[in-house]
C-alpha cells in the first residue's frame, strides 16, 4: 500500500524545467539514503526510453532494470511543483512521486495510484495543496499529526502524586479534543511506567482521536518511591503515530536533561524534547521568503549551514517539532516552514555563535531571493483559541442559527447524540471481513431502496437515490477492501474509506460540494450501524422538536413529521441536504447554531422559529404564551389560506399582484397549480443540467421543459437559464477553481463562454413553449441570471432573436419575453438603461442582498444579518422599478423576502407586481395581500425606507 508520511514529501518545489526538476528527485531519493548517486543516470535513461508522466499532472520517475543495483532500500519521495513544470513529452506536472524499487514494486505503486487517475480534479487540488498532510491524503491515505505542542504543557501543576500529575495531563489532553473521557478513566486506572530519572508515563489507546503527548510537571517538590518527580508523561497512542513522540521521550532520557524540568517554561521544555540541549546556543530567525523554504532556499541554508564546521539544528519555534539537522536538504525541507514562521536554530562548541551568526544573516538576506520585510500588524497569523467547554444556553434568551425552514415550533427537546460504534480495529481473517462488509453494504442499499419508495417522489426520493449511489461506488469498497487485507476490521476499513473520501469533499472550495460530505458520513454509518448492530434511540412518543449535532439526509427522510415539530443542528448550513429535505418535508428548521445547543436537556421546552433563526429554550410563561399565540394564529391563516388558495391574488382593495411558485424540478409544477400557484416565477433550470452525466441534447431539454408548461394549463413560466458556476459545477463543464466563485465565472457570464449551449437552452425554451394543439398560447418568460450591465444582455439577445427568425412561427412560443434578473447591485444601479431594452426584471433579493451588505447568507456567524429589509436592498428595488414602470415593464421578486410576511406590504409599497415564492408560501402570501390595502402598503414602504438599519425597519413594522 502506498503510504506516505510528511517527512517523504516535499513542498513548494520550482524548476526551471524537466531535467531541472528529475535532478531534484534524484537528489531527494539520495538525500533520504534510499539510492546511491549513480540511480540518477536511471532516471534519466528511463524518461529516454518513454515518459513516466501518468496522468493528471503527476509523473512517477523511475531507474531502468540496470540501475537497480544502485538501490538501497525501497521507498518513495513526492515532489510538489505549484507552479507545474513541462515534461519532455509536452505534458504539464505538478507532482513527482518518484520512486526508488528493487525489484518491480514500482508497478504496485503504479495500481495504488489508479484511483487517483480517476479524479480529473486532483491535479489541481495536488498543485494547490498547503501541506505535505493535503499530499498524502490525496495520494494514498490521510496522514496522522501527532501533537506536542506547549498547550499540551501543564507545568507547574498542584498535585499530591504522580497519579495527580497523570491525570492533569489526560485531562489537557481530553480539554484539547485529542481524547474522548474512556483515555481519562483508563488512565486513572492504569499503573504509572517508571521511565528513571525523576520521569514517569501513563499511556492509553482507548478513544483517542488525535495522537498526543502531555506533560506534567510538579509545582513544588514532589517524591514517588523515593525519588523526585520531576514530571508524569501521558501518551495518547494511535496505530504507529505516535511512534515519533516515544523517541522524543527516549531522547530526553538520553540527554540527561530531565533535571532541569521543574520549573521551565513551556519554550524550554520543548526545546528540550526536541533535542536541544542545555548547553546549546540558540537564536531564533524568521522566513521571509514568500513561498516559505522551497527548495532553493533551503538548499541556499543548508550549502551555509555546512560551511559552518560545527553541527546545526533547526526546527520551527512554534509547537514541539523535533529539530533536525540543518545540513540535511530532505529534512530542512520537511519543516514546511512558511514565510513568517520563525525557525529555532542551536549549535554547540566554540564555534557555534559565530555559525548561528552565519546562517541568520543568510535568512534574512533571503537564501539567494528578492525577500521583504515581515510586517506582523499585517501578516500575524492569529493562534487558535483554546478548547473549552460549550457553555449551556441561558434559560427564556433568543439564540441565533442559520434560517433553514421556515415556521414556528413549541415542544420538549429530544436531544440525539451521534452514536457509538465499538468495534475492533483488526481482524484476523480477511475473507470473512470482506463477507460481512458485502452484506452490510446490500442491507443498506435494501434500507435505502424502501425509504425511497416511502418517499414517492420529489426531492426526498432523488437525494435518497444519491445514496444509494454512493453506496454502490466500487472505489467506496475497493479502499474498504484494501484497509482489510491491511488486517483491519470490516468496520475499521469502511469508516477509514469514508472518511478518507469525505475528507477530501471537505476540503473542496465551493461550499456546496463541501457540505456533501455529510452524504458520504450518512451512507457510512448506515453501513457501521449494520455491521455493529447498533440502532438509534428510540424518540418519545409525544411531539418533539429534535436536536442534534448533524443530521444525515436519510436521518431526515426517515422523521415521522406527526411528531417531529422542528429541527435543530449545531452543524450544518441552508444549502445541506438536510436543510434542503427539511424545508421539502415543511419541518421549520434552525441549523448551524453551534455546540451549546447540545447541551440542552431532554425534554427542555424549546421555541424554534424556523423563519428568523433562533431557537429560545426554556421560555418564560409570558414568552410562551405569545408564541402560542403566534402559532395558533399562524395555523388558523394557514387553514384559511389552503381554503381560498385558488382566488386571484389581490390586495384589499383590488389591487392585482401576481403570486407565482419557485420549483427546482419540472415535476412539481402540477402540485404547485394544486397549491393555488398562478405561475411559475422561477425555474431554476440548472436541476436539468446537473441531473445528466453529460450536457443534456434538445430533444430531452425540449421534453423536460414541456411538461411544467402542460401542467401550467396556460399559466406563465418564467425560466432562468443556466445559472452554474464555480459555486456550482458541472462534471462535464470544468471551470477554473477561484479564490471567490461567487465573484467569478457564473450565471451569464460563463453561458456566453459556451454560446452554443446558451443557444441549445433557448431554442429548447421556445420550442417547448410552442402553441398547443388548440393554437392556444402557452405564455414563456426568460430570465437571465448575474447579468451586471445591458452589454451582457445584448448579446444574449442577439442569439434569441435570431432563434425567434430561425425557428418556425408555429414551432415556437408565440407569446414571450427576454428579462433579466436584478442580483448585482450594479444592474439595480443601471436599471433605467436596462429597463429601455428588456422586456421584464425579476428581483433575485437572495443574492441582491449578498452583494450588497457583503454577507454571505449562509455564514453561521452572520447570516442573521443578510436580511433583504435592510433599507440599502429596499432602495435598489425601488430603483429598479421606478424605472421599469417608467418604460412600462413589469417587475418581480423571486427571493425568499417575497415570502416574508412582514416583506410582502413593503414590497408591495414599494410596486412590485409579482411575489414567486416556494409552492408551499403560496396560499399564505395569498392571504397575506387581503390583509392591506395599496395605500397602508406605500405607507410602510416610506416607513421601512427612511429607517437606517434592517433592525430599525423590522422594529418599526412590527409596531405597526
Amino acid at each position: 500500500m502506498l503510504t506516505l508520511r510528511p517527512e517523504d514529501i516535499r513542498l513548494d518545489c520550482q524548476a526551471a524545467d524537466w531535467r531541472e526538476a528529475l535532478e531534484q528527485a534524484a537528489e531527494s531519493l539520495h538525500e533520504a539514503g534510499l539510492v546511491a548517486p549513480a540511480y540518477r543516470d536511471g532516471l534519466f535513461q528511463r524518461e529516454a526510453q518513454s515518459s513516466t508522466f501518468l496522468g493528471n499532472g503527476i509523473a512517477i520517475p523511475h531507474g531502468t532494470a540496470d540501475s537497480r543495483e544502485h538501490v538501497r532500500t525501497t521507498g518513495v519521495r513526492v515532489l510538489q511543483f505549484p507552479s507545474g513544470v513541462e515534461w519532455h513529452d509536452g505534458q504539464h506536472v505538478h507532482v513527482l512521486v518518484s520512486i526508488a524499487a528493487q525489484s518491480d514494486e514500482h508497478l504496485d505503486i503504479l495500481r495504488q495510484l489508479t484511483h487517483v487517475l480517476d479524479d480529473d480534479s486532483v491535479g489541481e487540488r495536488l498543485a494547490t495543496a498547503r501541506s505535505a498532510t493535503q499530499v498524502a491524503a490525496l495520494l494514498s491515505k490521510t496522514v496522522v499529526e501527532a501533537r506536542l505542542d506547549a498547550e499540551t504543557l501543564c507545568l507547574g501543576f498542584p498535585a499530591r502524586d504522580t497519579r495527580e500529575l497523570a491525570l492533569a495531563g489526560a485531562a489537557r489532553l481530553r480539554q484539547l479534543g485529542c481524547v474522548g473521557s474512556e483515555f481519562v478513566a483508563t488512565v486513572a486506572e492504569r499503573k504509572l511506567t517508571r521511565l528513571g530519572q525523576g520521569l514517569w508515563l501513563a499511556n492509553s489507546d482507548r478513544s483517542v482521536e488525535v495522537p498526543a503527548l502531555a506533560l506534567a510537571t510538579p509545582d513544588t517538590r514532589l517524591e514517588s518511591e523515593g525519588e523526585a518527580v520531576k514530571g508524569v508523561f501521558c501518551l495518547a497512542g494511535q496505530g504507529d503515530s505516535h511512534r515519533g513522540l516515544l523517541e522524543r521521550i527516549l531522547a530526553l532520557l538520553d540527554s540527561g536533561a530531565a533535571a532541569a524540568l521543574p520549573g521551565a517554561d513551556a519554550a524550554t521544555v520543548l526545546a528540550r524534547l526536541a533535542g536541544e540541549s542545555a548547553t546549546a546556543h540558540t537564536r531564533l530567525a524568521r522566513v521571509l521568503n514568500a513561498h516559505g523554504l522551497h527548495a532553493r532556499p533551503a538548499k541556499q541554508l543548508v550549502q551555509v549551514a555546512r560551511q559552518q564546521g560545527t553541527p546545526i539544528h533547526v526546527r520551527l519555534a512554534e509547537g514541539g517539532g523535533a529539530a533536525v539537522s540543518a545540513t540535511s536538504l530532505t529534512k530542512v525541507i520537511n519543516l514546511g516552514a512558511r514565510r513568517g514562521q520563525q525557525l529555532a536554530f542551536s549549535a554547540e562548541g566554540g564555534n557555534a555563535q559565530a555559525a548561528l551568526d552565519a546562517v541568520c544573516r543568510a535568512m534574512a538576506d533571503g537564501l539567494g531571493e528578492q525577500v521583504l520585510p515581515f510586517d506582523e500588524s499585517r501578516e500575524r497569523i492569529t493562534p487558535q483559541a483554546d478548547a473549552v467547554p460549550a457553555e449551556p444556553l441561558p434559560d427564556d434568551e433568543p439564540h441565533l442559527g442559520v434560517a433553514a425552514s421556515p415556521g414556528l415550533a413549541i415542544a420538549p427537546v429530544f436531544v440525539l447524540q451521534t452514536p457509538r460504534f465499538d468495534y475492533p480495529e483488526r481482524a484476523a481473517d480477511p475473507a470473512e471481513q470482506q463477507r460481512r462488509l458485502q452484506s452490510a453494504i446490500v442491507e443498506g442499499a435494501d434500507q435505502l431502496e424502501t425509504l425511497e419508495r416511502e418517499a414517492r417522489g420529489g426531492e426526498v426520493a432523488q437525494i435518497l437515490s444519491m445514496h444509494e449511489e454512493i453506496l454502490r461506488d466500487p472505489e467506496l469498497f475497493e479502499a474498504a477492501r484494501e484497509g482489510i487485507q491491511e488486517g483491519r476490521s470490516a468496520e475499521a476499513a469502511w469508516w477509514e474509506a469514508i472518511e478518507t473520501a469525505a475528507h477530501a469533499q471537505e476540503m473542496l472550495a465551493d461550499r456546496l460540494l463541501a457540505e456533501r460530505a455529510a452524504d458520504l458520513r450518512d451512507v457510512g454509518r448506515r453501513v457501521l450501524g449494520i455491521l455493529c448492530q447498533v440502532s438509534l434511540p428510540e424518540p418519545p412518543e409525544a411531539p418533539y422538536i429534535l436536536v442534534t449535532d448533524d443530521i444525515g439526509p436519510s436521518d431526515v427522510a426517515r422523521l415521522d413529521t406527526r411528531r417531529v415539530r422542528g429541527l435543530l443542528t449545531a452543524r450544518g448550513g441552508a444549502t445541506a441536504h438536510s436543510a434542503i429535505l427539511a424545508r421539502a418535508l415543511g419541518i421549520p428548521a434552525v441549523v448551524g447554531a453551534g455546540e451549546r445547543v447540545l447541551t440542552l436537556t431532554n425534554g427542555c421546552e424549546l421555541i424554534l422559529d424556523g423563519e428568523r433563526g433562533r431557537v429560545i429554550p426554556a421560555p418564560s410563561a409570558e414568552r410562551r404564551a405569545a408564541a402560542e399565540q403566534r402559532l395558533a394564529e399562524r395555523q388558523r391563516r394557514e387553514a384559511e389560506a389552503w381554503e381560498s388558495r385558488f382566488e386571484e391574488a389581490r390586495c384589499r382593495d383590488g389591487h392585482r399582484v401576481e403570486v407565482a411558485a419557485n420549483l427546482g424540478n419540472t415535476t412539481h409544477a402540477a402540485d404547485a397549480v394544486e397549491r393555488g400557484a398562478e405561475g411559475i416565477g422561477l425555474l431554476r433550470t440548472e436541476f436539468l443540467f446537473m441531473a445528466h452525466a453529460q450536457e443534456p441534447d434538445l430533444d430531452t431539454q425540449i421534453a423536460e421543459y414541456r411538461e411544467a408548461l402542460d401542467a401550467l394549463g396556460g399559466r406563465p413560466l418564467v425560466a432562468r437559464t443556466l445559472d452554474v458556476g464555480g459555486d456550482k459545477p458541472l462534471p462535464y463543464w470544468p471551470v477554473p477553481k477561484e479564490d471567490n466563485p461567487f465573484l467569478g465565472l457564473r450565471g451569464i457570464r460563463l453561458s456566453l463562454t459556451r454560446p452554443e449551449v446558451l443557444e441549445t437552452q433557448l431554442r429548447a425554451l421556445l420550442m417547448a413553449a410552442a402553441p398547443d394543439a388548440e393554437g392556444t398560447p402557452r405564455p414563456l418568460r426568460i430570465m437571465l441570471p448575474m447579468v451586471k450591465d445591458v452589454g451582457e444582455f445584448r448579446t444574449a439577445r442577439t442569439i434569441f432573436e435570431r432563434l425567434l427568425v430561425e425557428i418556425p412561427e408555429a414551432e415556437r412560443a408565440t407569446d414571450v419575453q427576454l428579462g433579466v434578473m436584478i442580483e448585482v447591485p450594479s444592474a439595480a444601479l443601471l436599471a433605467p438603461t436596462l429597463a429601455a431594452e428588456v422586456d421584464f426584471f425579476s428581483v433575485g433579493t437572495n443574492d441582491l442582498t449578498q452583494y450588497t451588505l457583503a454577507i454571505d447568507r449562509d455564514h453561521p456567524a452572520l447570516s442573521a444579518q443578510a436580511d433583504g429589509l435592510h433599507p440599502a436592498v429596499l432602495r435598489l428595488i425601488e430603483m429598479t422599478v421606478a424605472a421599469a414602470h417608467a418604460h412600462g415593464k413589469w417587475v418581480g421578486v423571486c427571493g425568499e423576502l417575497a415570502s416574508d410576511a412582514m416583506a410582502v406590504p413593503v414590497l408591495v409599497g414599494l410596486g412590485v407586481d409579482e411575489l414567486s415564492v416556494s409552492a408551499r408560501q403560496v396560499p399564505l402570501v395569498k392571504a397575506r395581500l387581503r390583509e392591506f390595502n395599496l395605500d397602508e402598503a406605500r405607507a410602510q414602504a416610506e416607513l421601512a425606507l427612511a429607517q437606517a438599519t434592517s433592525e430599525a425597519v423590522r422594529d418599526t413594522l412590527e409596531v405597526r
